[in-house]
């Protein structure tokens, strides 16, 4: 199912509310399977004004897997077999700003990842590879998604890091405190090792991060009602649709795309020599790195 003509597909991983997309025709839901295990769930297939587009709740539809469990791996394995191209993580966060209150969306550009209980790479033992995380965004995705977020009239701040936290707890005041000294942006539960894992699989891949809430380090923080929060994760949903349904023609039309350095991570990345790998990975890794390893 890989895409090997370089034609953009357009993922996203994210709420369940993001993907009743006005527009969307051709819907199907279908399963995939990885050997890297079950993905969240079925995949959602359909087209956007010609955009091919893929989508993945990333907890399940109806909330079922908490972030620690996800199986990242799998979710980023069955997007590059369904041949995506360009992936957009759309997830809830909390502020860590004055200035970036509920309902605003930030284009994050940086990452501090603080999770401890996840697989973090499709490497390993048997095929050993290192790719660059320096910047783990892609410039180009975030500009088109800068630009749509525009044209659709969403606030929307450019940069800013986000601290993923392991959870399901929320943090402590010490530690939100903690992560404003290191001038961190906001804090969600969930984009890595996401977009560790996009970065091996070659797949351009940007975040968008809606902030619900400030955390716990603000004044104001305990008047925050349930009622309050979910009417914001609603208004949120309903941005995030026209934030993708915007994008979409612009991937459609991008032909710089084919050139982006996300496509080629994996380039120089690959350690171990050809006579050392381990057939068993190599076979795993037949989607994500089948580029390098002749097979894709």
């Amino acid at each position: 199912m890989a895409n090997s003509k370089g034609a953009p597909v357009f993922g996203v991983i994210g709420g369940s509310g993001v993907y009743d997309i006005e527009g969307l025709t051709n819907k199907r839901w279908q399963r995939v399977d990885s050997p890297f295990g079950e993905a969240s769930d079925e995949l959602l297939f359909g087209d956007l004004d010609g955009q091919p587009m893929v989508f993945l709740p990333r907890h399940g539809r109806g909330h079922r897997v908490p972030p620690s469990e996800i199986n990242y791996r799998a979710n980023i394995d069955v997007m590059k077999r369904c041949g995506v191209t360009d992936l957009v993580s759309v997830s809830a966060v909390g502020s860590l700003r004055e200035d970036l209150p509920p309902g605003t969306f930030v284009i994050v550009d940086q990452f501090i990842d603080r999770t401890f209980a996840r697989e973090k790479s499709f490497f390993g033992t048997g095929l050993v590879a290192h790719v660059s995380m320096a910047h783990p965004v892609c410039r180009r995705l975030g500009d088109h998604v800068e630009a749509a977020a525009q044209l659709a009239g969403i606030k929307a701040v450019r940069g800013g890091t986000y601290l993923v936290m392991e959870g399901p707890q929320f943090s402590s005041l010490a530690e939100s405190e903690l992560y404003r000294s290191w001038n961190c942006d906001v804090i969600g539960m969930t984009n890595m090792p996401e977009a560790k894992l996009a970065r091996e699989a070659e797949i351009c891949y940007a975040t968008v991060a809606m902030v619900t809430d400030f955390d716990c380090w603000h004044p104001g923080h305990d008047a925050v009602t349930v009622e309050a929060i979910v009417k914001v994760l609603l208004a949120n949903a309903d941005k995030a649709r026209s934030l993708v349904k915007t994008v979409a023609p612009r991937l459609h039309s991008d032909a710089t795309a084919c050139a982006c350095s996300c496509r080629s991570a994996l380039q120089y990345a690959l350690i171990t020599a050809p006579d050392a790998r381990d057939p068993a990975m190599l076979q795993r890794l037949d989607a994500v790195a089948g580029r390098v390893l002749g097979n894709g």
